[in-house]
């Protein structure tokens, strides 16, 4: 005997098409979208997906930072939760100091470009090996590609790759926030997290706001070995009304 399933609510050719396409953009080894509806709701997954892969449970951002309106991510953005009215940092929250060229701890007028990535990617390390040394354990870093809400900041040259390389090296998942800086709103390249080398590789990509030409929609996109792991770990993730809104961009 045989099993048809005819369930077909949630289908539609435009969210391969869309996959397919939207990937071509990204570095080959990102290759998994999880459609969602917002910005926020991408990074809430993100730390979802984080957690249940590494086992671990904190959070690095950095100072400054805004990754969404929902509870889990006002936890995760100092530019919500340290606001006079915030709730403040959680434990579980690692601040690092934003790599502010112009304002921030080392300027450039007294380092070079190559110094200043040097200098605040050594302030990432700190914090992480303090966090260590207090039996923390890290899941994942949010950074947006291009610091926005927190001061239209650009970041030295290549401190987002020795961030990325330096913690995943040390099993942290690393995610940059393309919500306000993709799709070519730098000028330069597709990405953000482009402008900083070519051969940057995240674990996780978030898109949103003009991806759906007005629509809600946005995305999480991942490596096919993390979201395998997901998987195998327990509650999957759906959305209900992506088909519809794929329709309307189409």
């Amino acid at each position: 005997m045989s099993l048809l399933e005819t369930n077909s609510r949630f289908l539609h050719d435009n969210l391969v098409i869309y996959g397919k396409r939207i990937t071509q953009y990204m570095p080959k080894e990102l290759k998994i979208c999880f459609f969602t509806n917002s910005g926020s709701e991408s990074n809430d997954l993100a730390l979802r997906i984080a957690r249940k892969v590494t086992g671990n449970y904190d959070v690095l951002v950095l100072d400054h930072a805004y990754h969404g309106h929902l509870t889990s991510l006002v936890s995760i953005s100092p530019y919500k939760f340290a606001h006079p009215s915030g709730d403040g940092k959680k434990q579980w929250v690692h601040v690092v100091p934003v790599p502010d060229s112009y304002r921030g701890k080392y300027r450039s007028t007294e380092y070079s470009e190559d110094q200043l990535s040097d200098l605040y990617f050594q302030e990432m390390v700190k914090v992480v090996e303090e966090a260590e040394k207090n039996g923390r354990k890290i899941c994942l870093f949010y950074a947006e590609s291009l610091q926005s809400c927190g001061g239209q900041i650009v970041y030295p040259k290549d401190y987002l790759k020795k961030c990325y390389q330096y913690l995943q090296s040390k099993g942290i998942l690393c995610l940059a926030d393309e919500v306000q800086s993709g799709f070519f709103r730098t000028g330069s390249h597709m990405w953000g997290f482009q402008t900083q080398s070519e051969d940057i590789v995240p674990d996780f990509v978030t898109i949103g706001k003009s991806m759906g030409n007005g629509h809600p929609v946005s995305c999480l996109i991942t490596k096919k070995s993390i979201a395998q792991k997901f998987g195998e770990k327990g509650l999957k993730y759906f959305n209900t009304v992506l088909a519809r809104n794929f329709i309307g961009i189409f």
